[in-house]
């Protein structure tokens, strides 16, 4: 007996075959999506980056930017990291040059040679001072124009007229200015300590030090702008005949005392004897430092010879081998340190100006005067190279050299302390000057080591 409920489905192999080959094609169909899925992913990330692939490269090199100035800005602290006063110190480059004795060398008719030719190190530690007659020289003796008479009060006038001329230097005037060019036996000129009121004070025993120095190798930093560097590869002979001088001020003095630099009991930091200057005449830090660069004979009055290094650079030859190869042998009375990059004045004024180194509106006064004076173009004058670079000076102390100086530093005074700009004037029109030296840059290298400058001056108040 059957239920009636019940319901029966008679199915056929056939039937079965059919439901079989959907499920199967079903199967299929579902492994095809699945495969198509597989590929989309990439193809739309192809879409997005053809669509947007100008975003991408701006924030990749956003990015490569942001990455190169962090890292300059790491380096940058590295390389100057403050004191505790907040002071910069010396990059690792610049006092990676200290102490350095290798020569400095160039190649000649495919010869590579030293640039200064120093004697041997035996020689060298018995060299002498060389005693030389002024024999031949038109000029035999210089006059320094003082005046204890002049009051303060006189001088203000002339300090307030566009002039940096003031009680140190004198009121030089145009026409003592020509004069001061017409050489003769006996010259009188204004050469600076023109008045006793006029500044540049030195102690009594600094004076006395420095009148026992028969060659001396000077310096000086004023406004605390430049580090002390000790002198190297000198020999014993020089070493006992050779006074080094370095002159601060009061600024320079407490600068390199908080930075550790100590004056010892014999007023020495290791080579150097240092001499504190007072009261220094102008508010121009650079025209201060033109006094012991270019008055060496006036404040070392019986010195035969002088050797002068800027305050950026470490002296690092031997001042008597240095005085053999630079003016004994070549039969010189002044050596000094070519321009490298340019020979005209006239391309040097145009340099100072783009520069920044001085105003437009002196330079032109200057150059001006010169044009006026008929100065010409020339590049070389008396057969050397007109312009100098005078970050080394090496000279003897004659009275025709010595008044080369003192005529060089009143032009200074008078327009720019860029004392490029005057030498080549000074040079041409003192055309009884002839025996000068004038090196190469590739000498000047191996005189000494370039370390740069530390920090900015501090310019003295207005006076």
């Amino acid at each position: 007996m059957f239920n009636n409920n019940s319901v029966s489905i008679s199915v056929s192999d056939d039937e079965s075959n059919d439901l079989n080959r959907i499920r199967a094609r079903t199967r299929r169909k579902r492994k095809k999506v699945s495969h198509r899925t597989s590929y989309e992913l990439p193809r739309h990330v192809l879409r997005l980056f053809v669509r947007y692939w100008v975003v991408l490269v701006f924030l990749l090199a956003v990015g490569l930017l942001v990455f190169e100035s962090t890292r300059i800005g790491f380096k940058s602290s590295d390389l100057k990291k403050p004191d505790l006063n907040g002071k910069e110190s010396p990059s690792k480059k610049n006092e990676g040059n200290l102490n350095r004795l290798d020569p400095t060398t160039k190649v000649i008719g495919g010869v590579r040679q030293r640039c200064l030719k120093l004697l041997p190190p035996e020689e060298l530690e018995h060299l002498d001072i060389l005693e030389r007659k002024d024999s031949g020289s038109p000029v035999k003796r210089v006059v320094y124009l003082t005046d204890t008479d002049v009051s303060v009060g006189e001088m203000r006038g002339v300090r307030g007229n566009g002039t940096r001329f003031n009680l140190f230097t004198g009121n030089q005037t145009f026409a003592e200015r020509e004069n001061s060019f017409q050489v003769r036996e006996t010259v009188s000129l204004h050469c600076g300590f023109f008045n006793e009121n006029g500044g540049f004070r030195i102690s009594d025993k600094d004076k006395k030090f420095m009148t026992s120095c028969e060659v001396v190798v000077s310096t000086c930093a004023f406004g605390g702008g430049d580090n002390l560097y000790e002198p190297i590869g000198m020999s014993k002979t020089s070493s006992q005949k050779v006074c080094y001088v370095a002159f601060w001020d009061e600024v320079t003095l407490t600068t390199q005392e908080a930075e550790g630099h100590k004056i010892d009991e014999n007023d020495h930091i290791g080579k150097w004897r240092i001499v504190i200057v007072k009261d220094l005449p102008f508010t121009d830090q650079r025209l201060n430092g033109k006094i012991p660069k270019m008055l060496a004979h006036r404040l070392f009055p019986d010195a035969k010879y002088s050797i002068w290094v800027d305050s950026k650079s470490q002296f690092r030859r031997d001042p008597l081998g240095v005085l053999d190869a630079l003016l004994w042998r070549t039969n010189s009375v002044l050596a000094i340190s070519e321009h490298g990059a340019r020979s005209s004045v006239y391309d040097e004024a145009n340099a100072v100006i783009k520069k920044h180194k001085a105003t437009p509106e002196e330079v032109e006064v200057q150059i001006n005067q010169y044009r006026h004076d008929k100065l010409p173009e020339d590049k070389r004058f008396n057969g050397k190279k007109a312009l100098s670079e005078a970050s080394v000076i090496v000279r003897e102390h004659t009275p025709l050299t010595n008044l080369f100086m003192c005529l060089w530093f009143n032009e200074v005074v008078r327009f720019t302390s860029r004392d490029q700009l005057s030498f080549p004037y000074v040079l041409w029109r003192l055309k009884v000057l002839k025996n000068i030296n004038m090196f190469p840059v590739c000498t000047r290298k191996d005189l000494v080591n370039s370390i740069g400058h530390v920090r900015k001056a501090k310019p003295l108040g207005t006076l």
